[in-house]
């Protein structure tokens, strides 16, 4: 039985699937918007998620965190003054996932996994 067993494997090895997660946040956190199948989105969404709660504390333990789990130190002072500041009165949902097609290669579903309120501060 799976109780209280979270998160996907992704037919991978724990240190390969964490790295594949660890990619994709930094990819999320530098362009805001990527493009994956929908099994890796739907993978790396809590993993953001918590990030982005650390980030919003902005403690010094929170910063080290970021800093053990990202490994940028310009990515984690992105991650704690931009999205901090952006998310600091919201309660979590910070992502959204937008389907936009099947892979020609292997019909994956395809997924736009975007961060929440980035439109806003582009039009200001």
């Amino acid at each position: 039985m799976r109780h209280g067993v979270r998160g996907r494997k992704l037919n991978r090895p724990t240190g390969e699937r964490l790295a594949l997660l660890r990619g994709l946040a930094r990819a999320l956190f530098e362009h805001e918007v990527i493009q994956t199948t929908e099994a890796r989105a739907k993978a790396v969404r809590p993993f953001v998620d918590r990030l982005i709660t650390r980030a919003c504390e902005g403690t010094l333990p929170a910063r080290a965190r970021l800093v053990a789990v990202l490994q940028e130190d310009n990515l984690v002072d992105k991650m704690i003054h931009v999205y901090g500041s952006r998310y600091k009165d919201r309660h979590g949902g910070y992502t959204r996932m937008v389907r936009v097609g099947i892979r020609r290669g292997d019909a994956a579903p395809l997924v736009r996994l975007e961060l929440v309120g980035r439109e806003k501060e582009k039009s200001v």
